[in-house]
């Protein structure tokens, strides 16, 4: 364990890559995961190109102590779409059926009703 740090390992380097956005290879959500967070590691870990570390001068802010940054990246992801429908649909079968058949016997009794109210008023006709 190292108890001595150098003033590299506090201060870190702060870019502004809003206007490459649109650019990037890799795609803006890339980029965008990796804000308010030391992006360091993700960085490195693509194996950028010679080019790519040249271009990071023209997107250079400024420094900003490490101690000050949260130690992990507090975004938490959403639960996906198809995941939240399988829980619910598992959960809510009779709900879903009720969903189904409801509208199907709401237009059963309306044609009911009409059938056997037009019955009626023809039955009352024959016999005047």
């Amino acid at each position: 364990m190292h108890l001595l740090t150098t003033l590299k390992d506090i201060l870190l380097d702060v870019y502004d890559v809003t206007p490459f956005l649109d650019d990037h290879p890799g795609g803006d959500e890339i980029l965008i995961l990796a804000t308010e967070k030391d992006a360091t590691e993700d960085f490195e870990d693509v194996g950028h190109s010679q080019n790519a570390i040249d271009m990071m001068k023209d997107y250079y802010v400024g420094e900003v102590d490490s101690s000050t940054m949260p130690r992990k990246n507090t975004y938490n992801k959403p639960p996906s779409s198809t995941s939240s429908a399988v829980a619910q649909a598992s959960g809510s079968s009779s709900t879903n059926i009720l969903t189904f058949v409801l509208p199907i016997l709401i237009l059963v009794l309306a044609y009911a009703l009409y059938y056997f109210a037009n019955k009626k008023v023809a039955v009352s006709f024959t016999h005047l």
